[in-house]
């Protein structure tokens, strides 16, 4: 049928020369889009798409060089705005004011995630802490369940993550009989005691934009990025637990930023350590948010040297 598409699909592919691997047995496959759609596959997309000219890639994400006239990039700048929200419920529901994340690396858009979940809690309890462990990868149960542990028996009584999958971590919490705070999915459903809310994607309708622009010709290799108000990242359904009057609080927040009538990074923006980061008269534009590499008042743990 004219127009139709026929879609492949790879899970768990690790960030190495298996992902270059894997695209190449998709090319050979007759796949002509890839949408490469981990942080660490950009490497191994350029490598590709040199050898490859006819044939699209879409990175998640990352930004692309604009020499590559087969490659473009696609990412929702705005799914801070869904942990902001979710750290106002955080801080609304932590006994302890102490709130454990659990990051798979320190690139900048999970330091978005973690400073805006910080500022939402920090909105509505001042007392709340964020207690951040890097575990250096993106899916690693083990290590997921070992730091979950960790953050419990240091009196974290909320637990948040971006990982591939935040259901480890939010299957411990509610073992322990905490809460959790979840990105990528929504996992309600499967953690009905200790979900609280969270950020999850809604890729799909973006997906059937691009395939279409590629169709009709009009795409081109752009580094695309969307707000909120786009709809690409939703804040998840609230948690059983949650009070009716608490969610429409964050729905509110979720509505006010989405509108531009409030803004999470709003200068003036200091660190942890009084440096100002964003100035009065400065914006928190895509620039801004590429280069954060620091945390806001409020967020402990270590972040690389230097």
């Amino acid at each position: 049928m004219k127009g139709s598409v026929v879609t492949s699909c790879a899970e768990n592919v690790p960030e190495n020369s298996d992902c270059e691997r894997v695209m190449e047995k998709m090319i050979a496959q007759g796949n002509k889009v890839i949408f490469a759609t981990s942080y660490g596959y950009l490497e191994p997309v350029l490598r590709v798409a040199r050898r490859h000219p006819d044939v699209r890639f879409v990175q998640c994400i990352r930004l692309v060089p604009p020499e590559y006239k087969n490659v473009g990039s696609y990412f929702s700048s705005d799914c801070y705005t869904s942990l902001y929200a979710a750290g106002i419920v955080a801080g609304k529901m932590t006994k302890t004011n102490r709130l454990g994340y659990i990051g798979g690396h320190p690139i900048p858009s999970i330091l978005w995630a973690i400073n805006a979940f910080a500022l939402g809690a920090r909105s509505v309890n001042p007392k709340a802490t964020v207690h951040v462990v890097w575990i250096n990868s993106w899916d690693d149960p083990a290590l997921e369940a070992e730091a979950s542990r960790s953050l419990i028996e240091h009196g974290c009584d909320v637990l948040a993550s971006t990982l591939n999958s935040s259901i480890t971590i939010a299957r411990a919490a509610q073992k322990a009989g905490v809460y959790s705070v979840g990105t990528n999915f929504d996992l309600h459903a499967l953690v009905p005691n200790g979900w609280l809310t969270g950020q999850s994607w809604n890729w799909g309708p973006l997906y059937v934009k691009i395939i279409r622009s590629i169709q009709n010709g009009s795409w081109k290799p752009d580094n695309l990025r969307y707000g909120a108000q786009d709809g690409y990242s939703v804040l998840a359904p609230f948690g059983k637990s949650v009070p009716k009057t608490l969610q429409a609080e964050a729905l509110q927040a979720m509505v006010q930023l989405q509108q531009h009538k409030m803004e999470i990074f709003s200068p003036p923006v200091k660190d942890r350590d009084g440096r100002i980061r964003l100035a009065a008269g400065q914006v928190a534009d895509q620039a801004w948010l590429e280069r954060m590499d620091w945390f806001v008042p409020g967020v402990e743990g270590t972040l690389p040297k230097k």
